[in-house]
């Protein structure tokens, strides 16, 4: 052991020296991705100030429910209608947190009060989205944690969870491709979530469906749809669902939305009105047209993506699989879609192998990043974004974290011995 951890220290002294510069923090997508849809920049001219619904896009009208060509598109990529849907502005975040925050301040239709008047929690699957974590955990919010399995949350820790506790409001989960682990809920597990006893009345689905198009191959899952297992179920107000184009046009420039049912569309609608009078009704409609008009629509230009992106992940499996495949050191996923990589050391060393990376480097999401209040109890979760750089600097990231997985064990090793 003892030459092994020198050959791996005198290996990382070597690379300190390169002056690398990589990053694989945040999932973005790269400037390729970006420019597939550089002619949604000008396909909206100083001649489209009315839309074909009859909304003049430069002045006030229109509602905060967003136009409803918009209503329309996304409408169709949920699987609602158009009255089942509220667009907004860039993030899908946004909407998310104006949600919460109606319901702790005026309660949601079926609460018999304001969430903000007692003690409140959500389930939340880990290893998850750490955006997530951070906005529960500014609007006051305790967070119980469940697995995320290859059929979704772990079902039977949240139907106890949900049963046993009226603070426990609802569930919020990435429920496509989830961000990390890229594990997509069943169609059963959806029924399961309708269906299900809870202690709160107004106990509440948030499915934030990010990824639900960016599939990397041909196989495409379509889950069943929230808000009709919901309605069929007799919980018809039970879930929010949300997505946005940050992945599919711009990250900085796009719309957000969410579908759910028609008494929770007038809720928000009456909550959101006293923020603000509308969406950017013209950034709507440049997407209406862009993505109308796209060869394929969504689909196609999602296949585009898929084009771009698959390779990258390819090249994280066949180095990860080189450098460390079969030597129980790590696991990591294999996703069909989305924008992360979920990766597992076999020591407690996730927060070593970050600190290693860092010192030759590359800069990789925190430990602790994917779990509530950045607590990883293993110490072992990492969440790799190969997205936005070239391939060439994907595998140099790989090779780079494989060797600090590899220091990182033997350092403990040495330590336990």
């Amino acid at each position: 052991m003892g030459n092994d951890l020198e050959e791996l220290r005198a290996r990382h002294a070597e690379l300190k020296g390169r002056q690398t510069a990589l990053n694989m923090e945040r999932g973005q997508p790269s400037d390729a991705n970006f420019d597939l849809s550089n002619p949604m920049l000008t396909c909206v001219g100083a001649e489209d100030v009315v839309s074909p619904s009859g909304v003049a896009l430069r002045n006030y009208p229109g509602g905060v429910a967003g136009i409803s060509e918009a209503r329309e598109l996304f409408g169709e990529l949920l699987g609602v209608s158009a009255d089942e849907m509220m667009v907004g502005n860039n993030s899908s975040l946004e909407m998310l947190a104006s949600t919460l925050l109606g319901a702790l301040i005026r309660g949601l239709p079926a609460s018999d009060k304001p969430w903000i008047s007692g003690r409140r929690k959500m389930i939340v699957t880990v290893p998850g989205y750490d955006r997530h974590f951070t906005l529960l955990e500014s609007l006051g919010f305790e967070m119980a944690t469940v697995a995320m399995t290859p059929e979704g949350p772990d079902m039977a820790a949240v139907q106890k969870l949900a049963a046993s506790n009226p603070a426990v409001r609802g569930l919020l989960f990435v429920p496509t491709y989830s961000n990390p682990t890229g594990d997509t809920i069943s169609d059963a597990n959806i029924e399961r979530l309708a269906r299900m006893n809870a202690a709160a009345p107004d106990f509440t689905i948030f499915a934030d469906d990010a990824y639900a198009v960016h599939h990397h191959g041909e196989e495409r899952p379509r889950s069943r749809n929230f808000v009709r297992a919901c309605e069929d179920a007799g919980h018809p107000d039970r879930a929010f669902v949300y997505g946005s184009t940050s992945k599919m046009t711009f990250a900085g420039a796009g719309v957000g939305f969410l579908g759910t049912s028609r008494p929770n569309v007038a809720w928000l609608g009456k909550w959101m009105a006293t923020q603000y009078i509308g969406p950017n009704k013209i950034e709507q409609y440049r997407h209406v047209k862009f993505l109308r008009s796209y060869p394929g629509g969504i689909a196609g230009l999602m296949r585009a993506h898929a084009e771009l992106l698959r390779p990258k992940f390819e090249a994280v499996q066949r180095v990860l699989q080189r450098e460390l495949g079969g030597t129980g050191l790590a696991t990591w996923a294999n996703p069909k879609g989305g924008y992360f990589v979920s990766f597992d050391t076999a020591r407690p060393v996730a927060d070593r192998v970050v600190a290693l990376a860092a010192e030759v480097g590359l800069a990789l999401t925190p430990a602790g990043s994917t779990y509530p209040h950045g607590n990883d109890p293993k110490n072992a979760n990492l969440r790799i974004a190969p997205s936005r750089p070239p391939v060439s600097e994907v595998e140099q990231a790989m090779e780079i974290l494989a060797l600090c997985v590899k220091l990182a064990s033997a350092e403990y090793e040495a330590r336990a011995a």
